[in-house]
Formats: C-alpha cells, sequence, structure tokens
C-alpha cells in the first residue's frame, strides 16, 4: 500500500538512479529469457522476475527513492490521498504521467470518489503489470486506464469484461457495461454485451438492471429475433412495467409497444390485455391496428392469411421462445462417451389454427462423428494397412429431422436454434446458441470447438451439456391477392 500521509522531501539522485537500476535489471531478465540458446544442452535461464516485482512493489509501498508525489482528491473530501511515486516508472507505462511530471514533482489530481477508491489498484498495476478486480470495479478501472492512456490496462478490463458477462451480481451489470461501452465508442464491448442481453433476456427481464435499460437499447433489443425467453407474453410484461417506470413520452412509447410482435401472442392472453393493461388503454390508438391484425392472423387459416398479408416480416416471425410448445430442453451427462438421441414435439405454428397440431422431432447427438473423408479405409489386400484414426479428429455433431410429413407442412419452413448454456437459480444462461434453416438438418459449426473430452470445458456444466433445442415455424406468402 502506498504511503498517505507525510511530508516528502526533494528526491536524491541517488534515488533515482535505483529506480532506473531496478528497470535495467527488469528488462536484462526478460532479455536472457528470450535469449537463443543455440540448442546448448548445458544451458538454463535463472529467472528472478518475481522477486524483482516484489522489489518493485516495496519500492511502492516504501516510497524508497521518489521523486514525484501524487495528490488525488475528491469533490465528497477535503482529504487528498498521497502517492510517493518514481517519475520513471509512471512515464514508461503513461505519456499522461509522463507530461504531468515533466516539469514538476507535485501534482494534484481531481477523481470522482468510484476512481479515486480504485487509484492506489491503478498505480500498483504501473509498478507490477497486473491487478485484481471485481464486477462493480470494471468501470472505474477502464476510466481510469482511459484517462491516464495506460494502453495495456485499459484493453485487459475490457476483455475482462466480455469474459464476465455470465458472472453473477446482485444488482446485475451488464446493462451497466453496455451503456458505457455506448459512451466511450467500444463497438466489440458494446456487441459483446448486446448480444448476452438478447440470448438471455428472460434472466434479466426480472432484474434490478431492467428498470436502468434506455431507450435506445430497449428498441435495439424489441427488434431482434434471436431474443431468448419465455414467450412473448413475458415480453409484454416486461416492456408495459419498463414504461410504467420510466414514463416516456408518447412517441417513444408507441415505438416501443409497435415493436411487440403480437401476432406471437395467444387471443385470450390478447383479450385479457385489452381489458386489464393500463398501457395498452393508454396507447391503445397506437397499436389498434396491429392488434385487429392479430386477431385476423389467428382466426383465419395461414394459407388463407398469407394470400392478404405479408407474413414474411418480423411480425409474424416467433422469437427463442422457451415455453415447451417451441421446443424441449436436453441434458446430457457425460457427453464424449457415446451417440445418444431423443425425440419430442412442438407446434406445428404459432396461429391457433394450428394450435392443436404437432410436429414430432428425432434428435441425435454423436460427440465423435467423423466426415467421409477421414473415415477408415478397409482394403482385402494384405499390405494394405487401416488408417489410423484419432479421437481428436471427429467432432461433436447434432442432427435434427422431423419424424413425420404432413400436408399441413405446406407453406410452413422451420428454423432451428439450440442453445448451449447453463440453468442457475431458475434463470437459463446462454454460452452459446447455433441456428440453422429447414434446408439442413445440423449446424455445421455446432461445438467446432469444444473439448468435451475435459471436464473443466466451458461447454459443460458438471460434466453434463445442457442444451435447449427450439423450432420456429415461420409461414411463408404463397400467392399474392390485390385487395
Amino acid at each position: 500500500m502506498a504511503r498517505l500521509t507525510g511530508t516528502w522531501p526533494v528526491a536524491t539522485r541517488r534515488w533515482g538512479c535505483a529506480a532506473a537500476a531496478f528497470l535495467l535489471l527488469l528488462l536484462t531478465v526478460q532479455a536472457a529469457q528470450k535469449a537463443d540458446l543455440s540448442g546448448d544442452t548445458t544451458a538454463a535461464t535463472i529467472n528472478h522476475s518475481l522477486t524483482l516485482l516484489q522489489r518493485l512493489q516495496e519500492l511502492l509501498q516504501n516510497g524508497n527513492g521518489s521523486d514525484s508525489v501524487l495528490r488525488v482528491r475528491t469533490a465528497a473530501s477535503d482529504e487528498a490521498k498521497v502517492f510517493h511515486t518514481h517519475q520513471l516508472l509512471l512515464g514508461l507505462q503513461s505519456e499522461v504521467f509522463e507530461s504531468l511530471l515533466r516539469n514538476q514533482s507535485v501534482v494534484t489530481l481531481h477523481e470522482p470518489p468510484e476512481t479515486a477508491a480504485l487509484f492506489e489498484k491503478f498505480i500498483r498495476y504501473l509498478y507490477c503489470g497486473g491487478v485484481s478486480i471485481l464486477l462493480h470495479q470494471a468501470i472505474p478501472m477502464h476510466q481510469l486506464a482511459s484517462k491516464y492512456r495506460v494502453w495495456g490496462l485499459q484493453r485487459g478490463v475490457a476483455d475482462y469484461m466480455k469474459t464476465h458477462l455470465a458472472s453473477e451480481s446482485s444488482q446485475g451489470h451488464v446493462v451497466g457495461w453496455y451503456h458505457y461501452a455506448m459512451h466511450i465508442g467500444d463497438t466489440a464491448l458494446q456487441e459483446s454485451c448486446l448480444q448476452f442481453l438478447a440470448w438471455n433476456l428472460s434472466a434479466v427481464l426480472g432484474s434490478a438492471e431492467w428498470g436502468s435499460v434506455s431507450v435506445e437499447l430497449l428498441l435495439l433489443l424489441l427488434e431482434r429475433s434471436d431474443l431468448v425467453l419465455h414467450s412473448e407474453l413475458e415480453l409484454y410484461t416486461a416492456v408495459e412495467g419498463w414504461l410504467n417506470r420510466r414514463q416516456p413520452d408518447g412517441p417513444v412509447a408507441k415505438r416501443v409497444l409497435r415493436a411487440i410482435r403480437y401476432p406471437m401472442i395467444a387471443p385470450s392472453q390478447l383479450f385479457r390485455l385489452q381489458t386489464q393493461s393500463a398501457v395498452l388503454a393508454r396507447h391503445y390508438s397506437a397499436v389498434q391496428d396491429l392488434l385487429f391484425q392479430a386477431f385476423q392472423f389467428h382466426a383465419a387459416s395461414p394459407l388463407h392469411f398469407a394470400k392478404y398479408f405479408d407474413v414474411n416480416c418480423s411480425m409474424f416471425l416467433p422469437r427463442n421462445y422457451l415455453a415447451p410448445s417451441w421446443g424441449s430442453q436436453w441434458v446430457i451427462n457425460n457427453p464424449a462417451r457415446d451417440d445418444r438421441s431423443t425425440s419430442f414435439q412442438t407446434q406445428l405454428g404459432p396461429s391457433s389454427h394450428d394450435a392443436g397440431k404437432r410436429v414430432t422431432w428425432n434428435v441425435l447427438f454423436s460427440p465423435r462423428w467423423l466426415p467421409v473423408s477421414l473415415r477408415p479405409v478397409y482394403s482385402d489386400s494384405v499390405s494394405s494397412a487401416v488408417q489410423p484414426v484419432r479421437i481428436e479428429d471427429g467432432r461433436p455433431r447434432l442432427v435434427i429431422t422431423p419424424a413425420m410429413s404432413s400436408p399441413d407442412f405446406a407453406g410452413v419452413s422451420f428454423q432451428k436454434t439450440v442453445l448451449v448454456g447453463v440453468r442457475q437459480q431458475g434463470r437459463v444462461l446462454v454460452k452459446h446458441a447455433y441456428s440453422f434453416h429447414q434446408s439442413s438438418d445440423e449446424a455445421a459449426d455446432f461445438l467446432a470447438h469444444a473439448d468435451l473430452q475435459k471436464r473443466t470445458s466451458e461447454y459443460l456444466i458438471d460434466n453434463s451439456l445442457h442444451l435447449h433445442i427450439i423450432i420456429k415455424p415461420v409461414y411463408h406468402s404463397l400467392i399474392k391477392v390485390k385487395k
């Protein structure tokens, strides 16, 4: 810990040289580790870099040889935190510190409370090249790294945020990280957060962070077809709560409500919303045409409805619904052991006209399927040897096929989505998603980089593969009739 109080005499040249000597030693050790040993079997690397890092930490902790002082103040406190530092080490990591300390040895820095609380960790990183942070510390640490242009730390914190989106936190953090990524223009982090929110929306809807979703983020989510949630009614209920809490102006409320896919909600539930939803009553004129169209969609046969309306738009495209009528969970224990199969049924289509019609699906999972080019070739010739085949040459394969055909399938195609994830405390957390169309029975890249042989694989939960298979029936316009 840096010394926080006391006065500081002018640094002597002797201590400045000591800091430079430590740095020179560090560079020398790193160079020695990379040196070409020319294949000499007697050569060895003597590595004392950990000891050197410890000495550098002691240099910061004790203030030995300090030639600069940083005074960190916040608007909420009259007391400043004082850090006795070394200009050479700070300047090597940060061009901002190099400039600030060029002509002065004492610098006063003004920081908000959240970044001031992490300033000691931040300075320690400049000396040691490492830091440990928690979820709630990611944004302020990234702010410090950006402000003082410590690019390595900035990239490291951004990578930490991308890899900890699924981590548990009491108040939630992904929505805040998305808004921060938008503010700083980090498109990669922004897309990672948006994808996580889309795949785990059902979990986010019931959390404390749902109320902090901005208008822009909400509209981006509502336009997506890859949202993972229990049903469209669940989404409407959450949107209704958001509108009641945020009370946006009329145009915003209209855009939000018109992004709900009302044809994906059963007529009985639509009737209930019309009579019980205060939000719908206030903005009924904004969505009246969509509700009328939804009732028409459920009343007519899909083939007849498709003659008069364009059913190829997003309003009639299901999202990734977790309700049983749209798919099935499948937990495969010890997935690397052998092939498995299962079957389940889904509703033929989202229209009430198809509510009683079911499609049976057969699913085959193979952990080590081999393409034809890698399969062993046998020969009658004694001199011919069987080609060696390794387990790692195979790849996981998931094949989904209908167990039946029916004239009812006319005008309907099926998009298939396979979610890979885990259920925690009643919430579905999706790690990966694979989608493919009716023209294919499987996703070509399914678990392409997964190593199911390792119990520590990121794709496994307690040595089990957690899948949720979703079938999305899509109607197509066949004949256009002039109205």
